[in-house]
Order: structure tokens, then sequence, then C-alpha cells
């Protein structure tokens, strides 16, 4: 169901990029549909997503609202991309057990910096009126006097209605432990909103599914505060046909950035997708044309296998360029069709001490990323799933590496030289 097949049946959109949002799955919840559709519709919108700083690369799953703001711009609006510099020191308890871990202030500088690339791949940064911009939040927190945050914001947030909305209730329900520290989170992300629109008349403010009660205290403190209408909107946390979270795989998350996954396990990734998320992936995460998805989705059988490489390529293109796109595809093709090592594949070289003394299979399976534990490169290695150089290893042992190279496979699309 969209949000145009309300009972009433009677809201249709003046603007054609709330049209798109809608049909390409982007929007999850949004405060006043209407009221955005009318925002769109009367000029150029600024509207930000914010991203901590936790790690130096973004997960697939980060991609809904980068390329929900990488569809505004193309439609003619202003994304800002807000870096929390600031809120990092604090983490978001958002749907979570435990806290997150305390980073260092360098720890946090060397994540900002590794997750900008994500951003100057997918969005136009510059200073024209459409150009996107990237603010970072520790500006204006690390300023912000504690007096003078609890007098001017903290009056404006009632603690009963903060422990009503389910990413804390959820959190108190399980008998986990909440800090003060991260509870203030809520009402820094609503600063957060209130200092953009004071900067740049940011009118809207995007997240991902987990975000919507901090995202509707920012929109009530912008009412509160300056008397102003302003929207918050969700993207849809995702799952895969089957249930898995997305950016999700047995070995640990499906990283943007070339030095945390290579560009080949990358394509690998949406090469490999379930068949039933084939058509909605091509939606969210390509530029492709919704009639030519739609024609893409009609294909059956073997043909999409042909429809998977599309997504593959296409997805792989917008995070790490077009070349290296091909070249994933053509060591896939190559690496399924040959019994050498193809170049381009990930590659795993032993020290000095493992070439010497040779390194048990399942140690390896695991050093290689082809496996997340030895466990399941023990049962991998016993379903006869385990390949070096083309010929199964059906027994766990000590592999040594003579002067070439070896492919060590798992399964027939997963492949790693070893050196």
């Amino acid at each position: 169901m969209t949000p145009f097949d309300s009972p009433a049946g009677s809201f249709q959109p003046r603007s054609t990029i709330t049209r798109t949002l809608v049909e390409r799955g982007y929007i999850n919840q949004v405060t006043d549909l209407p009221g955005v559709d009318r925002a769109f519709a009367g000029g150029i919108v600024p509207i930000y997503a914010g991203f901590d700083a936790t790690a130096d690369s973004l997960h697939v799953g980060h991609l809904v609202p980068i390329m929900a703001l990488r569809r505004l711009q193309q439609a003619g609006h202003r994304p800002i991309v807000l870096i929390g510099g600031g809120t990092t020191r604090i983490g978001d308890p958002s749907f979570r057990s435990a806290a997150r871990p305390m980073l260092s202030e360098d720890e946090i500088a060397a994540n900002v910096a590794g997750i900008r690339k994500v951003f100057e791949r997918l969005l136009t940064f510059g200073d024209g009126p459409t150009d996107a911009v990237m603010v970072n939040n520790a500006d204006w927190l690390d300023k912000m006097a504690w007096i003078d945050m609890l007098r001017d914001v903290g009056k404006h947030f009632s603690v009963n209605r903060m422990l009503s909305f389910d990413s804390v209730r959820t959190r108190l329900e399980q008998q986990e432990n909440l800090s003060f520290l991260e509870f203030n989170y809520m009402i820094l992300q609503a600063v957060d909103f209130l200092e953009l629109f004071r900067r740049t008349g940011c009118r809207i403010q995007l997240g991902g599914g987990d975000q919507w009660g901090n995202i509707i205290g920012g929109v009530d403190l912008l009412r509160r505060i300056e008397g102003q209408e302003v929207f918050g909107m969700t993207t849809p946390l995702l799952t895969t046909a089957s249930g898995v979270k997305m950016g999700k795989t047995a070995a640990g998350a499906v990283w943007v950035n070339a030095n945390r996954l290579s560009p080949y396990d990358y394509w690998q990734f949406w090469r490999n997708v379930e068949d039933a998320d084939v058509v909605r992936f091509l939606k969210l995460f390509t530029d492709l044309p919704l009639d030519e998805i739609e024609r893409l989705g009609r294909a059956e059988g073997a043909a999409l296998n042909g429809v998977k490489e599309r997504l593959a390529n296409e997805a792989t293109a917008l995070a790490h360029g077009r070349h290296a796109a091909e070249r994933a595809q053509q060591t896939a093709r190559q690496a399924f069709g040959q019994g050498e090592a193809a170049a381009g594949l990930p590659t795993v070289e032993l020290d000095a001490a493992q070439r010497t003394a040779g390194v048990v299979l399942v140690d390896l399976l695991v050093l290689a990323g082809l496996a997340s534990s030895k466990s399941e490169a023990r049962r991998a290695i016993a379903g006869r799933g385990v390949r070096i150089d083309g010929e199964v290893v059906d027994a766990d042992g000590v592999v040594t590496i003579g002067g070439q190279p070896l492919r060590l496979s798992l399964g027939r699309k997963r492949h790693v030289v070893v050196k």
C-alpha cells in the first residue's frame, strides 16, 4: 500500500519527485505527505540526512537514504549530508541492545574521512543552488554550553513522550541499560535540524526507519521554537525476501568502500541477491528508468541471471565506477569458466611463517573472508563446497603455497587468490 492509496483515495501529488519516491519504494513514514509534496512543488527544497561516523565506510544498508537524496537532487532539490562528528561521540541508542563503543577523536576523524567518499560518488557537491553540501554537527554541538542547551532546548522535550518511542521503550522492556548519555541523543539530533533550518533553510529531515522517533522530536522542536512547518520522512529498513537484514552476509557487513570490500565482492553481493528482490533493488539502487525495470522484471528462469548481472553492474558502477563494474563482471566470468586464478579477484597474501609452515584450511577460509568462523568453514568442507584450483577438498588439512598462487573457492561464486 503506497501513501497514495489512502481510504479516501483523494491525494494526487503535484510534484513528480513525490511520485518517484513512492513508486521506487523510498518512503516508509512521513509526517505530512501532502505538505511535503507542496514543498517540492514550490521550488528548491533543502533536505538533510545524517550519518554518524561509527566506521570508516558505510555499508549497503545506508544506501537507501543516500539514493533518495540522489533522486531529490536529480529532481532539482538540494541535499545536505550531515556527518555526525559530534553525535558519534555519544551513539544513537535506537533499537540497540547495548551502547556503541566509545571512539577517540582520532578514530572519529578517520571515519569521517572514509565515509565522505561514498557521498562524493553518489551526489554532486558544489556551490550551485542544487549542489549538495556536507556539514559536520561537531561544528555547533562542540560549542554548545550545557546550561544553555537545557534552558533553550531541553525544556521543549517531554521525558514521558521520549520514553514512549519504540526505540527507547524496547530497550527498557528488555531491561537493557540505557545511559543518560545515550538518552540525550534524541535532543541533539533535534538541535541538528534546528541548526540546519537556521543556516540553510532546511525544511525536511530524511532518515532510516529506526530514526522516526528522533525525527519527530526535531519536527516538534522546530514548531515550538521557530513556529515553522517542517517535515520528517523515513526510508524503509530493508530485509531480503528471506528476512536477512539488508547489507548483512554470513561474513559480515557489505561495505561500500573498496578498502573494506573489493569491487569484485561488492559486485558479487548484488549478483547473488534472491530472485524476489531483483526488481525492488533495481528501483532503489540503480538509476535505470522504471519502464526499463518493469521490462527487466518480466524475465524468468535463466534469463533472470542476466538481470541480476545488470543489477550488479549498475549498483557497482555507482559505488566504484563503470570500469570497476565491468572488470568485476569480466573477472566473475573468467573465474567461473576457467581453472586458473583470474586477475582481479580478491587476494590474500600469506606472511613468511605461513608460507613455510602452511595454513590449516579452516583457518585459511576464515582469513580469506570466505567463512565467518572455523565451524562454518568445517561445514562447508564437509558439504564439499570448498575447492582449491577447481578441485573439491573434502577434508581439513594444511595448505601450502608454492611459487604459484592458488584459487580458493567456496561454492561456485566466491573465489579468493591466495599468494
